[in-house]
């Protein structure tokens, strides 16, 4: 049931665009093995082969810890509306941070949010789609305000002191760069 493409086409694309959540799953080479709910208009497709989304900033940082060490990455959707879909992109992932060169150039791709942290880009060498028909339907999946209302409470000063006492590390003790060049 499963199909497997080398880039994304237009049908691909605009079912991304349709999604209102996606899943990030990344390992180091030893230790726990992170998967994690993303969502908000924070995804896009820059090209056949390179999508990025917009980090913002929650309890851990093990993306970007894994990413340092190990670019291995899947991001998957699914659909959950009337027409069934699960849709994976594997590939080499890398972090772009606020203190890179590039990140200016890499910002212009998204909305501003308060708290955002770095900006995570997956290089895809393989896409899979298989059928989701086990995967349950749900309707009026919205977005939650309750993260951006935490970052403008916080303001940047207390945001990048969450940064220092919270994301520095992955649960492992790796290493995240989030404040490193």
């Amino acid at each position: 049931m499963a199909d497997f493409f080398t880039a994304l086409n237009e049908k691909h694309i605009t079912f991304i665009n349709n999604q209102k959540i996606y899943f990030v799953a990344t390992a180091a080479d030893e230790g726990t093995v992170n998967l994690s709910p993303k969502g908000m208009d924070t995804f896009t497709v820059i090209d056949n082969n390179t999508v990025a989304y917009l980090d913002l900033t929650g309890s851990g940082n093990e993306t970007a810890a894994h990413l340092h060490q190990n670019p291995r990455m899947t991001i998957m959707m699914c659909s959950f509306d009337k027409q069934p879909l699960i849709f994976r992109m594997y590939g080499e992932g890398s972090v772009i941070n606020q203190y890179h060169d590039e990140w200016q150039n890499w910002k212009t791709h998204f909305k501003d949010y308060p708290g955002t942290r770095q900006i995570i880009i997956l290089k895809i060498n393989k896409i899979q789609t298989s059928c989701g028909y086990a995967v349950p339907t749900a309707e009026n999946l919205s977005e939650r305000n309750t993260l951006v209302k935490w970052a403008e409470k916080k303001g940047d000063d207390g945001v990048r002191q969450y940064w220092k006492d919270k994301n520095k590390t992955s649960m492992d003790g790796l290493p995240t760069r989030i404040l490193e060049d």
